[in-house]
């Protein structure tokens, strides 16, 4: 439930298909279930000339993400399908109007994990999930992986990194397997226990 006037981990993400959306749902769950809000937002489609070419609010799902949305979010979970090894670019045309974000260092010290799906069963997951980590470290944003602790990651025969949630979103495969929903809960889980945490230790601190 998205509630105003508290903390909340913010869900960024863009999905042309849908299993970039299904995995934020599951993501979604985890952050929920560690006591703290998730707030589900996803980016406009652009145009050949990167400027925005979508309707102002969204037929369907989840609203369009606004600059404020991003700036008061206690922690961050960032999700876009795989173009080429790297983040589709609605995502990044929008993290590119964040430099006001930047210079104040809103998101300094903040915890941010990333997600990604692809329609192969490599087809570049891990290097998304990269690509998307370097503007929140330019950010100083705290990236949080997925450990090892967390069995399915041995075990799942799809999805599933410890750089972040992944889902194989090929043919054979409408929905998340078992393993993917689990990573992503626990991701979900570990970013929104952290988010409180550090806002803990920052009150404390004041």
């Amino acid at each position: 439930m998205d509630r105003d006037n508290e903390g909340y981990v913010l869900i960024l993400y863009y999905s042309r298909t849908g299993a970039t959306a299904r995995m934020a749902t599951e993501l979604a769950r985890g952050v929920e279930a560690s006591g703290i809000t998730a707030r589900l937002r996803t980016v406009p489609g652009v145009s050949p000339d990167t400027e925005a070419s979508e309707p102002p609010v969204p037929t369907e799902g989840a609203p369009y993400c606004t600059i404020e949305d991003l700036r008061n979010c206690s922690g961050l979970l960032m999700g876009s399908p795989t173009r080429f090894g790297n983040m589709a670019s609605p995502l990044r045309y929008f993290l590119d109007q964040t430099s006001d974000i930047w210079l104040d260092g809103s998101l300094t010290g903040k915890p941010a994990a990333v997600f990604t799906a692809t329609g192969s069963l490599h087809g570049g997951q891990e290097t998304t999930l990269v690509s998307m980590m370097l503007p929140l470290l330019h950010h100083g944003m705290l990236i949080a992986g997925i450990p090892y602790s967390e069995a399915a990651l041995m075990r799942t025969r799809t999805g599933g990194t410890p750089y972040g949630a992944s889902h194989w979103s090929g043919e054979h495969a409408t929905s998340l397997s078992d393993d993917e929903v689990t990573l992503c809960r626990a991701l979900g889980k570990r970013v929104g226990s952290l988010a409180q945490k550090l806002d803990n230790s920052h009150n404390s601190d004041n």
